[in-house]
């Protein structure tokens, strides 16, 4: 009875709209004083908050969401479209191609796939439009290349994923290394295989000289050298995830003000939104606690997990149902949401099963990805749709050749754990 109240009333307030850090407090609050009383739900409220947002490992969020909102605010992520047209704009479709890539880069700075999306909107989209690429074409590339923010480091889904699921932020984030740079090739190979199909969605683009190549390394080679830098202090264990976001959110700073893209008015927006959006994830992560109680109070994780372990299948194709399921709840609900939801209940499956946390949190990031471009809720697809003025049906068109492309590559992720497993193998302590 607890249980189907705890989801229940969850669902409920999620279908009204309330937020859903709000929904998952109140829910957990409603089932804690049913299964303890006003002393238990006391008891719960008056440590959770506290003891969740002084985690040292939740600084990591703010700092790398400040290094974003530098490099957005400053306007020095808009330069690698510019960069990536240069090395790889040559090929038919070569633009489309560089969106690929410049979402990449824009996602080794941002970790948001919405603010990706806009960013790539504003700048490629307007450049394919002027040389004829295929709206349908174009629409879909930028929409599905803004969502590698949410699986290349530094990811702020990564970092919740691993707060949530108490798993190593070290290793999730160089896990999405590899998978990431796949997704990257992934989507480059789908556009220039439609483009193989039909030249006429896209022109071929114009050579550049080797010259060329490398002097436009130097608008945004400062920003390669910040990601490398970021990602290879975790790497190699120099530092911690907490300390490379803020030597991050410092080093995109110094770039800003020394190439003079940086004023009081700036740094303001900037440190606003920050602030704002660590908020509320804050807020989710306390909510989600709170749901987290009122469940294992109930024992619902445990009889889950020993319901799915008796059931006569093999255990992959386990894992491939409830990559089903993700596929089909991001088509409704908000990414955030399944992943704060979902987690507690089907990871410790997943463990049971005999597979590893970080691999999980990565197939389930990537499964975030897709429902991100699916209709009917895909984000992406409103915001390329948004400032295009295009209809939306034209963008989801557009995405569902990468849409089929990307579950195939999960597929070959589910198969071979080692793709994923392996770079964080390779670690130093």
């Amino acid at each position: 009875m607890a249980t189907a109240t705890l989801i229940g009333l969850l669902l409920l307030l999620l279908a009204i709209g309330v937020p859903v850090a709000f929904s998952m407090a109140v829910a957990g609050i409603a089932g804690l004083y049913l299964l303890g009383g006003a002393s238990m739900v006391m008891g719960i409220l008056s440590t959770t908050p506290l003891s969740t947002v002084s985690t040292y490992e939740l600084l990591t969020i703010p700092m790398f969401i400040l290094m974003a909102e530098i490099v957005i605010v400053s306007q020095i992520a808009d330069e690698l479209f510019d960069t990536m047209t240069v090395w790889v704009g040559r090929v038919r479709g070569g633009l489309a191609i560089a969106t690929a890539f410049a979402g990449a880069g824009f996602g080794a700075i941002s970790g948001s796939s919405t603010a990706g999306a806009a960013t790539l909107a504003s700048t490629s989209l307007p450049a394919m439009m002027r040389l004829g690429y295929e709206r349908k074409l174009a629409n879909g590339v930028v929409a599905i290349s803004g969502t590698l923010a949410m699986l290349i480091p530094p990811s702020m889904a990564v970092i919740l994923y691993a707060l949530v699921a108490d798993e190593s932020v070290s290793q999730l984030l160089i896990a999405g290394l590899v998978p990431g740079l796949l997704v990257t090739l992934t989507i480059a190979a789908t556009v220039y295989l439609l483009c193989l199909l039909d030249p006429s969605r896209a022109p071929p683009g114009r050579s550049y000289s080797w010259r060329e190549k490398f002097v436009s390394l130097r608008v945004t080679g400062s920003m390669v050298v910040l990601m490398l830098l970021v990602t290879g202090v975790i790497y190699l264990g120099v530092a911690t995830p907490t300390e490379a976001a803020c030597l991050g959110a410092f080093g995109a700073l110094c770039i800003a003000l020394l190439r003079g893209r940086m004023s009081w008015q700036a740094l303001f927006k900037a440190l606003g939104g920050a602030a704002r959006t660590s908020a509320m994830i804050s807020m989710i992560i306390i909510g989600a606690h709170i749901f987290s109680y009122g469940l294992t109070i109930t024992q619902t994780t445990q009889q889950f997990v020993g319901w799915v372990s008796s059931l006569p299948l093999d255990p992959y194709m386990i894992i491939a149902l409830i990559v089903l399921l993700y596929l089909v709840l991001g088509c409704f609900l908000d990414q955030i949401a399944i992943l704060i939801l979902t987690v507690p209940i089907l990871l410790p499956v997943v463990k049971a099963l005999g597979f590893d946390g970080v691999w999980f949190g990565i197939i389930l990031i990537l499964t975030a990805e897709v429902g991100m471009v699916t209709p009917p809720v895909g984000m992406n697809a409103f915001v390329v749709a948004r400032y295009t003025g295009r209809p939306v049906h034209e963008v989801f068109a557009g995405v569902l050749p990468h849409v089929v492309a990307h579950v195939l590559l999960i597929a070959l992720l589910v198969a071979f754990p080692a793709i994923v497993m392996w770079l964080p193998s390779t670690m130093l302590k």
